[in-house]
């Protein structure tokens, strides 16, 4: 993205997020950064003063994702692009099957992704070439062991973001959906199993921006890890099913003494 645009970025604390913010600021755009913890947002602000609006909250309270909205309203009147990066992630046991967690997960990656659409679409339509961008994963293309609340709530979110793209298209809204692989971050060191082709947070920011000026419809990396995916989610479904119980832990096994 070469000339300024006025950027909505979610999720912008850590991870994915922080590194996105950094490059975009260092390009010179306008930035909006959201997140629970507005202390990253303030040191962003200090390095780069004039470029940054801070407007953290908890985007799964719909009153602070208004407020939000309105924030960005009174400084800019519009956007131009909003990244909605913001997500959380937690594996199910399904020995302790826990209805919560799903309602957790789905609550972050789909519920509050959706709230800051709705914030978001009236200022894109007052915006320059507006370009509407969602973080959801590769695990929606091959389903995995442990990771139901994760994938079902991604999958939605691209189904979410797919259709409205063909709804927004009349209005020359852009969609973009980014499918990324494994991202070393926070929450992804938490992960008690092997992450194949993991990139960095910095690598996954740069390769994001590189792309999205060509407003394609999908961004996923890395490119050799989602065609084994893509390859694997096209076996019959007896042999997907016998991969994924090869790849399951048997939590019964790790309780015995």
């Amino acid at each position: 993205m070469s000339a300024s645009r006025r950027i909505w970025l979610t999720g912008a604390s850590s991870g994915l997020g922080l590194a996105l913010a950094r490059e975009l600021l260092a390009a010179g755009h306008q930035v909006a950064l959201s997140a629970r913890s507005s202390g990253p947002l303030l040191e962003l602000a200090d390095r780069w003063p004039g470029q940054v609006l801070v407007a953290p909250g908890d985007l799964t309270d719909p009153l602070q994702v208004r407020e939000i909205g309105e924030r960005i309203d009174r400084h800019w009147n519009a956007l131009d692009t909003a990244i909605l990066n913001a997500g959380t992630c937690e594996y199910l046991e399904a020995g302790r099957y826990d209805a919560a967690l799903v309602e957790r997960v789905i609550r972050t990656n789909l519920l509050a992704t959706s709230q800051c659409i709705e914030v978001a679409l009236p200022l894109l339509r007052r915006g320059v070439r507006p370009h509407l961008v969602g973080v959801g994963s590769s695990v929606t293309y091959l389903a995995l062991p442990r990771a139901e609340a994760y994938g079902a709530s991604k999958a939605a979110l691209r189904y979410l973001l797919e259709a409205l793209r063909i709804d927004l298209a009349r209005e020359g809204i852009d969609v973009t959906l980014i499918s990324p692989g494994f991202i070393d971050t926070p929450l992804t060191r938490r992960n008690d199993f092997p992450m194949p082709m993991r990139w960095s947070a910095e690598r996954a920011a740069r390769h994001i921006l590189r792309r999205l000026p060509a407003r394609p419809l999908e961004i996923a990396f890395p490119g050799p890890f989602i065609a084994g995916l893509l390859l694997l989610a096209h076996l019959p479904g007896r042999l997907r099913l016998a991969l994924g119980k090869r790849l399951a832990r048997d939590d019964r096994q790790e309780s015995r003494p």
